[in-house]
């Protein structure tokens, strides 16, 4: 049979099978998958230096030579398993080419929530000797499913809408249907390859079998939580469900105080929070955050005259914030994968110990440019990275906050010390708070490696921010060329 493809691609998800897939697809004469290829983390598999001689920062600085190399394999249908967070440019290309089969895998996004806490607690991502299973049960967090499901939900989006503008289609393929021996002689067919196969892969074992509810540690809050989603919208097929509308569970309200901010990451965040607490005197923790949109209309309807409000930051400012607190940082959700980038793509000289003494104002300074440098690639469709909203622009966030609603106030953080006082006194509360100052970033200060050079790379990349805000282009006069 003529082969109609000249290259194909899994469009999956962790913890949706594609290992097994990957397996069989592998047994396949004439097929080979050469793993997640495009993994901004490594290149293949995570003991890999290569694919097919390409290391990752060749894959990185040419995507479009990877995916060559692998089409142009003489005698053998290539391939890859790609992920949401994977390298953006190479989606592009594969999705827009007709002659890369797509080969859409899904799964409940429950299960695949709750196998990937679990694996993340026992560290075993694959088992191939039931002996060596490694038990723990999942503590189910309904803010971070949500944005686990959000994640999800537009990458389908985006490969359904790619597929419709392109005029192409896509063999589907159910967690379920990986041990339809059929099913998978289908895709085979449908693949144009001759070969099929006898049986399915018996290496893998499934790691986690078993009712959902009995595998997290606190089923009625997992119940709980799920019973506030649409039921319509927990799976994105490439079907008939309504469209899911932009997220709000970054949004937080008062515990009692009709405020509701909007907080646009890299911001004073903390500070404002702390000063949303202080209006009805209890802890950030009473705050009441995590809320869908259905949560968020009626929390809308029992506050008559509410007030929404987010805050905006220097661009500069943010892009060190942002820098110290999740490249440099190495607490819980930092960006270690852009920190081993630069360090290995860019020889920015950031020490493996962020307390070390050695790391001096002229290494940080050396270090943020060099950050600076990868935000504008990254802004411009020019690297293995997602854009995360930590960096991206702040009028793109608030652009996507038009999706469900815009803030009614829009405030600078020079601004809020004067202007969320005046806010809360216009709802009727007496003698609010005065939000604090955010402190200086550590390990050094921005005021301490300023300069004219970095505020005009800053003012290069964040062009919108700068004209549709009014923020002044140079922070520090006294600044010299670094």
């Amino acid at each position: 049979m003529a082969q109609d493809f000249d290259y194909f691609v899994v469009l999956a998800g962790m913890r949706t099978g594609s290992n097994f897939l990957e397996a069989n697809l592998n047994a396949l004469a004439g097929v080979h998958s050469y793993g997640e290829v495009f993994n901004p983390h490594f290149i293949g598999y995570p003991k890999s230096r290569d694919v097919l001689g390409i290391s990752q920062s060749a894959r990185d600085a040419d995507p479009e030579g990877m995916i060559s190399t692998i089409r142009n394999q003489p005698g053998v249908l290539g391939g890859m398993r790609f992920f949401h967070d994977h390298d953006p440019r190479a989606f592009r290309m594969m999705l827009a080419d007709p002659r890369c089969a797509k080969i859409v895998l899904t799964r409940n996004p429950l299960e695949s929530y709750v196998s990937w806490k679990i694996a993340q607690s026992t560290g075993q991502w694959i088992l191939t000797d039931i002996t060596r299973r490694r038990e723990a049960k999942a503590l189910f967090r309904m803010p971070e499913f949500e944005t686990f499901l959000e994640d999800l939900q537009c990458f389908q989006v985006r490969i359904m809408k790619g597929l419709q503008h392109g005029g192409q289609t896509a063999f589907y393929v159910g967690y379920e249907d990986l041990q339809d021996l059929d099913a998978m002689n289908g895709l085979a067919k449908w693949l144009g390859i001759d070969a099929r196969l006898d049986s399915l892969d018996d290496k893998l074992i499934p790691q986690n079998p078993g009712p959902v509810a009995s595998k997290v540690s606190n089923p009625k809050a997992m119940a709980d939580g799920l019973a506030t989603l649409d039921s319509f919208n927990l799976t994105r097929t490439p079907n008939f469900e309504p469209r899911r509308g932009p997220s709000v569970i970054r949004h937080v309200a008062g515990a009692r105080a009709p405020v509701l901010y909007m907080p646009i990451r890299g911001g004073p965040e903390a500070e404002v929070e702390r000063w949303l607490a202080a209006l009805d005197s209890v802890s950030v923790e009473a705050l009441k955050r995590g809320m869908n949109q259905k949560q968020m209309r009626s929390w809308k309807q029992d506050h008559p005259g509410h007030r929404s409000f987010t805050v905006v930051r220097h661009p500069l400012e943010r892009a060190h914030h942002v820098f110290c607190t999740r490249v440099l940082s190495r607490d819980p959700g930092n960006f270690s994968a852009i920190r081993a980038m630069l360090v290995r793509d860019h020889d920015a000289p950031i020490p493996e110990n962020p307390d070390d003494p050695a790391y001096t104002e002229r290494d940080h300074r050396t270090a943020f440019a060099a950050y600076l440098d990868f935000v504008a690639a990254n802004l411009n469709g020019q690297t293995a990275f997602r854009t995360d909203p930590a960096w991206a622009s702040q009028w793109e966030a608030l652009r996507g906050f038009g999706d469900f609603v815009l803030p009614d106030h829009v405030f600078r953080e020079t601004e809020i010390a004067n202007f969320l006082p005046r806010l809360a006194m216009s709802l009727g509360i007496d003698a609010p708070p005065v939000p604090e100052p955010a402190q200086p970033d550590a390990p050094f200060a921005l005021s301490r490696i300023a300069d004219t050079a970095l505020e005009n790379r800053a003012a290069e990349i964040y062009q919108r921010d700068y004209f549709m805000f009014g923020f002044e282009t140079h922070l520090h006069p006294q600044g010299t060329e670094g």
